[in-house]
Formats: structure tokens, sequence, C-alpha cells
């Protein structure tokens, strides 16, 4: 069934189509008429105001195309006011980050003649997404042919068919020019030189280039720790001064790399308008579920669902969940050990290369094991936090990752704890933890890179396969680019990849003691992960929507609790060395209170040089603050105009207003 307009290559050039909207195949005539009208309908009558054509692809023998795909786009007109509604910042006249505002659009730099070109692709359809999710229901009770499909004003339409499978997906499209000259600045030539951020910003948006930022940020940031810990491994240096300036020198590095970091993310975020750009006021999730009632703050209809209940399911089924796989954790780490004891037997009884080949393979078994674990109870932690039905989307994003951090923290170190501080084998300690960090890294790019490489490669030779039987000779580049990103895989967000991180930057500082080598193997790892995310990002996965950040979020914190962890382990891994137990033959508990002052001392250090050094760059505070100045200039001179001229008005801060409640008002 046709509906609408349909559109080919040659047909599309009404207008640019930047996202792609796919309903299910048996999707109502009447509930598809119904959502059209409501994104073409003018903002005043409560619809997004987009252009939206249908997508027809030929018929096929083996299988019937989906007949409801169409491609979104909007007028040039529209996006400015878009831009202006979700609060975006571009750079002034002079040289600052502001607000943009389409009254006063003259005066933002790059904007030329009708502002063609002003905004990127990536900004163009984080509008769009937002027109579409926040386009809300007016006076129906349920979408039209589905009676059970209630509707209640103010809901958003586009969550609610989302969440009950009538929308499969939306997504943006790939612009080929621009990703051809990304992928080449960014990965097809191999060179030791930082990344394009700001062209990964401009097609991917800030979330996603504040991670590469932020993946190039830690590389070099090893470095150091990676020429220092060369000549310590070649050298097998043992003397106890070097021992203990290797120590506090990563205690030193972990704090100030994590210091200097904020600094870095602030002047990124800066120079992208993120940093003084006011959050979005959180919609609820698409899977949240709860009798209705109102909202106390927007006053709309929504469901609602009592916290008492959530607790309930987070500390009656959650917490003992996560305790029952952190015992199962220990279970199998046991394992290990067994399986460890009885390799180093049969090396001590008959010592030849395969019994010292075989010392590895419980280290190897049991690594694979670890991330077999990792991926289980990662399917696990998402649907229990989805079943505790959080509201919103950071409450349900923190408490996911609470979950794996504290399983995956166990799982993958506790062993080593064990190894060091109860068994206190540090030969076992650094064969361990090589094996482990070694072979996590290859596993990790086989399932990153060449597995989902492999499998979009054949799914890609199939797809033009299809097209090019189906077609013949003519070519429909843009039906084949929408048939190709529909059926690639969608990106999940940066969770993983900040995941696998952190569970390096755990390997390095707690342990480099030991294993001072791991920060090269680290080193090694992230350059060769740049080049794998970034192919993978260009072409394994859907083009993701822009997502504005400021910072990495959670996982700074994250990052600096690993690093306070890292100092007691530091230290204990001091006060246990020989060297160190010299000094104290008869006294073990004078080493424990000499080893605590000390940790007590580098915490201090730790608190004290984060205090000292600003999150965010002076030149940038000075910016900020003369924002904030400016802005209260002018609502004092916008308010005394008022107060002298009852009729005289600021025309672009009501049109402002009039968009934003004619969005809101039913």
């Amino acid at each position: 069934m046709q509906l609408g307009l349909s559109v080919s290559d040659s047909d599309v050039s009404s207008f640019t189509p930047l996202v792609v909207l796919e309903l299910a195949d048996d999707t109502k005539a009447e509930a598809i008429t119904w959502l059209l009208n409501r994104i073409r309908d003018k903002q005043q009558n409560g619809g997004a105001e987009l252009l939206v054509n249908q997508l027809l692809f030929p018929a096929q023998d083996d299988q019937k195309p989906n007949p409801n795909v169409f491609v979104v786009g909007s007028t040039l007109q529209r996006l400015l006011n878009g831009a202006e509604d979700v609060g975006l910042f571009k750079e002034f006249q002079d040289g600052t980050m502001r607000g943009f505002t389409y009254a006063n659009r003259e005066s933002f730099n790059d904007f030329n003649g009708d502002g063609e070109g002003f905004l990127s692709d990536a900004e163009c359809q984080y509008i769009i997404k937002h027109e579409l999710d926040t386009l809300r229901a007016k006076n129906e009770e349920h979408v039209p042919g589905y009676p059970k499909l209630k509707l209640y004003p103010g809901k958003s339409v586009v969550r609610r068919l989302q969440s009950k499978g009538v929308l499969n997906q939306y997504f943006p499209l790939h612009n080929k020019e621009d990703l051809k000259r990304l992928s080449f600045s960014w990965y097809k030539k191999f060179k030791l030189s930082f990344q394009p951020l700001d062209d990964i910003r401009h097609y991917f948006g800030e979330g996603l280039a504040l991670y590469f930022g932020f993946l190039e940020y830690f590389t070099f940031a090893l470095v150091p720790m990676a020429l220092i810990g060369i000549p310590y491994y070649l050298f097998d240096w043992e003397d106890y001064d070097k021992y203990v300036l290797f120590a506090v020198f990563n205690l030193v590095w972990s704090t100030v790399f994590l210091e200097v970091w904020k600094r870095c993310s602030a002047t990124l975020a800066y120079g992208w308008g993120t940093l003084s750009r006011k959050k979005a006021f959180e919609e609820p999730r698409a899977g949240f579920h709860g009798a209705l009632g109102f909202n106390p703050v927007t006053g709309r209809e929504e469901p609602v669902y009592p916290s008492s209940k959530r607790q309930l399911r987070i500390y009656l089924v959650s917490v003992p969940f996560v305790l029952l796989c952190l015992y199962l954790s220990f279970y199998v780490m046991m394992v290990y050990f067994d399986m460890e004891f009885w390799a180093i037997n049969i090396y001590n009884e008959d010592p030849s290369i395969a019994t010292s080949i075989l010392l590895f393979v419980p280290s190897i078994i049991y690594a694979v094991v670890i991330e077999i674990m990792n991926l289980l109870y990662r399917f696990a932690a998402e649907f229990l936090t989805d079943w505790e039905n959080h509201r919103l989307e950071s409450s349900f994003q923190n408490h996911l990752v609470l979950k794996v951090l504290v399983f995956n923290f166990v799982n993958c170190f506790a062993s080593l704890f064990y190894i060091a501080f109860v068994m206190q084998d540090m030969v076992l300690l650094r064969q361990s933890l090589a094996t482990l960090l070694i072979t996590s890294q290859i596993l990790n790019q086989v399932m990153e890179a060449f597995l989902p490489y492999w499998l979009q490669r054949r799914r890609n030779k199939k797809v033009h396969k299809r097209m090019r039987r189906l077609m013949g000779d003519k070519e429909l580049p843009l039906l084949g680019q929408v048939k190709l990103e529909t059926e690639m895989n969608t990106y999940l967000g940066t969770f993983d990849d900040y995941l696998e991180q952190f569970l390096l930057f755990g390997y390095v500082s707690l342990f480099s003691c030991v294993y001072p080598l791991a920060a090269v193997l680290v080193v090694l790892n992230n350059i060769t992960e740049v080049y794998s995310d970034a192919f993978k990002m260009c072409h394994v996965f859907k083009r993701p929507f822009s997502e504005p950040a400021t910072n990495i979020g959670v996982w700074q914190l994250a990052f600096e609790t690993m690093s306070i962890i890292a100092v007691v382990t530091n230290c204990a891994l001091i006060g246990l060395s020989p060297q160190v137990k010299a000094y104290f033959p008869e006294s073990d508990t004078q080493l424990i209170l000499i080893v605590v002052a000390i940790e007590h001392v580098l915490l201090a250090f730790k608190f004290i040089l984060a205090f000292v050094i600003p999150d965010v760059p002076k030149h940038i505070q000075v910016n900020l603050a003369k924002l904030e100045f400016d802005s209260l200039e002018a609502f004092k001179k916008r308010v005394k105009n008022e107060q002298l001229n009852p009729d005289w008005h600021d025309c672009s801060f009501i049109n402002t207003k009039q968009k934003i409640y004619s969005r809101r008002m039913p």
C-alpha cells in the first residue's frame, strides 16, 4: 500500500533525506496516515512541521519488502528555528559560544546568506530527532487502528509507537561524501598524529567525539609510563628505592592524568558549545510504565510508578542477584587456582618446553571464561535494570553502570588481588596479569572489530547482489543506501568502549609495580583500538544520532574511584616486597602502620592535587562569566523597557516562548 509520496533518487531533489523512519510492515494504514500527517503538520497545530516521503523498494522473489520505510528531512528555515528550540550553541562574533537565536543569526560566525552550511549534518539530524521525540498526542485516546494502544494528552507519540513495536527504528543517514573525507583523514592512512576530533564531532556529535578524545588522551598519557616501564622490565630492577619511585610515579600519574583530562574535556566541550549549554528536560524512557498520573513539573499526564516498589525490586532482587553472580565469580576463580596448581605440579615433576607452555594454559582459559561471564552478566544486568522500571534514561544508565562495574571489577581483578595479598606470589602475579591482559585484548579485538567487520561485509554483499538482481542496470543509490543501512547493526553507545578503557586503566594503575610492561601493551592496544573503532563507526554500524555531552559523565567518577583503589594497592604491594620487609624483620605491626600512614599521605596528596588543579581553564571561566553577565544585563534591559513601555516586546524572546508552548499545549 502506497501512502503519501513515494520517492526514488530522481524524486528526492525536493529535500535532502536526513533520517530514515521504518515502521512494522503490518502497520495499519490509518496509523501510518495519522503519523505522517502529525509529522507534516504545522507547529502551531502540534505537528513537527517536517518533510517526509515514502520509499518504495522493488518486489523480491524470496521475500516481500517492507513498504513502510520513510525518509525525513526539513526546510532550512525549520532547522534554524529548531536549533534555537534545542538550545544549540554556536560561535558568536566576539569569539564566545552563545545560544543560537534566529533573530540574531547574522551576529554568529559562519552564518552567510540564508544560513546554508551553518548547521552540520549531525546537528540537523539531532534537531529532527528532537522534533520527532517531542511530537505529542493531542486529544487522541488511542493510536488510530490500534484501540489497545492508548494515548493521553502530552504523551510522546514516537516513544509510544517504539515501545509497542509499531515503529521498528529510526536512524540518521550517512552522508557519503562527508564520510569519505572523514575516513581518509581519520583511519585510512596510518600516521602517528592527533585524531580529527572536530571533524568527528561535526559528523557524529559531541558524545562520540569526547570518547575518541579521551581514548587519544589516555593513550598519549600512557607513554611516560611505558617509557619508564620498558627498562624496568628489561633490567629486572629489584632495588627498593627504584621500586618505590616507580610506584609513587604511578600514583601521581593516575591523579594528574584524570585532573588534566577534566581541563581537556572542558576545553573541547566549550569549543563545541556544550559546556555552557543547559541540559534539556529529560522525558520518561520509552520502556517506562505505570499507572496514569500527573507530572508535577510539566502538568502533563504520564505513567507514574511508586519509588518504593522500585526500591523493593532493587534491594530484594537485583542486589541478591549481583551478590550471587559475585559468588559464582569467586567459585570460578578458585577452580582456576586448582588448575594453576595442577599445571605447576606437572612442571615441577618434569620441566620441559611443553610443560612450561602448559603453565600459561590455565590463565588463558580463565581469561576466556572471564570474558564470557562478563558478556552473560551484561545481558542479565540490562534485563534487571529494565525490570526495575526507572523513569529516566540517566537513572537507568547509572544503575546499569554500577551493576556492570562492580561485577567486572571483581571478575577481572579478584584473582590478582588474591595472588598478591593472600598467596603473596609475585612471580605468579606477573604471569597472571600478563596472560589476562594479553588474552583479553586479543578477544576484544576479535569480538569488537574483526567479527562485526566480517558479518557486515557478508551482509553488504547480499544486499548489493539483491539490489543488482532486482534493478538490473538501473542505479538507485538512495534505495540501496537505505536498504544497506537499515540492515546494519545499531550502535549501542560508548558504554562498552568506556568499560574496556576502565578495565585497562585498572590493569595499569593497580599492578604496574609487578608488571611494568602493562602500559606498553595498553598503548599498543589503544593504537589499534582507534583504527578499529573508527572503521566500525564509519562502515559497520548505523550512524548514531548526535548526543550533546559536556564530559564523559559517570565514567569520570569510575576512573577516579579506580585511582583511589590504586593508591591502596600499590602501597600494599610495596609493603609486601622483600626489600621493605627486610627493614622490619621483627615487627609486622610497625610495617603495617607505616604502610597505612604512607597510603593516607598519598591519598591526601591526591585530593590536594585535585583541589589545586582547576577543572576548567581560566580563560574559559572568564568567557563563561562574561556570557552570564551579558545575559543578565540583557534580561534587566528587557524588564526595564517593558516597565517604561508596556507595549514593547522583545520579538525573539516572544517567538521562542510561542514555539516552546505551542509544542507543549495539546
